[in-house]
């Protein structure tokens, strides 16, 4: 039986953003990030591994070949412009773009993609401040730092968030923080590490440490 084209871009999105993490994936935890068995994921990944996109040995981890990372590079690039097209040129909130992206990511004509490429200027970056790969799979390396390592007295601007979740963005909405926000640091709690800032027009608002964590800031 042949794979669903969408069922194949998912596993492979999900064994790279895993790798990312470890290069050593376990049936169990690509098991549990796409929501199905162990026989299920098994299944899928001999069908990948057949197709050179996946190294898979009996008793061995699974690994995401060079092939697998250029493939799961073109299926985020289509991910990345279809949230930014949907943010820049449709007006949908950061926190919303990324169930729609979910679907459009699977659309197969390269075309159309260049297409919206062309139209938003060619960016490098998507709302959430994650980079786009070029046409070849490539990313542009970014060395951004959390917001949670910084000490009192640095000034910062937001580049970037670790973790894009809706409830995060929902939450840094209500805060009035975004992509290019720029912070200065006034206070850091010894007891729970939360975090005092200056920002806009908001002179004491505080921040969790968790929260903290999932923004990725440069100096200024």
């Amino acid at each position: 039986m042949t794979m669903p084209s969408s069922t194949k871009e998912n596993y492979i999105k999900t064994l790279y953003y895993l790798h990312l993490e470890n290069d050593n994936i376990s049936l169990s935890e690509l098991g549990k990030e796409l929501e199905v068995s162990k026989p299920t994921a098994n299944d899928m990944v001999k069908k990948l591994a057949i197709e050179g996109l996946v190294k898979n040995e009996n008793y061995k981890p699974i690994r995401i070949t060079e092939k697998g990372k250029k493939e799961a590079a073109k299926i985020i690039r289509k991910h990345r412009l279809s949230e930014t097209f949907l943010f820049k040129i449709m007006n949908f909130g950061w926190e919303e773009v990324h169930v729609i992206a979910e679907e459009l990511e699977h659309i197969t004509t390269d075309a159309f993609f260049d297409r919206m490429d062309e139209l938003l200027g060619f960016p490098t970056e998507d709302p959430h401040g994650s980079a786009i790969p070029d046409k070849n799979g490539n990313f542009s390396q970014r060395q951004y730092k959390a917001l949670s390592t910084m000490p009192v007295g640095t000034k910062v601007i937001v580049k970037a968030l670790k973790n894009s979740s809706a409830e995060l963005l929902l939450y840094l909405n209500k805060k009035g923080i975004q992509i290019n926000t720029e912070i200065e640091i006034m206070q850091i709690e010894d007891f729970d590490g939360a975090y005092t800032i200056c920002y806009d027009a908001h002179s004491e608002a505080v921040l969790s440490r968790p929260v903290c964590q999932h923004l990725l800031v440069n100096k200024i």
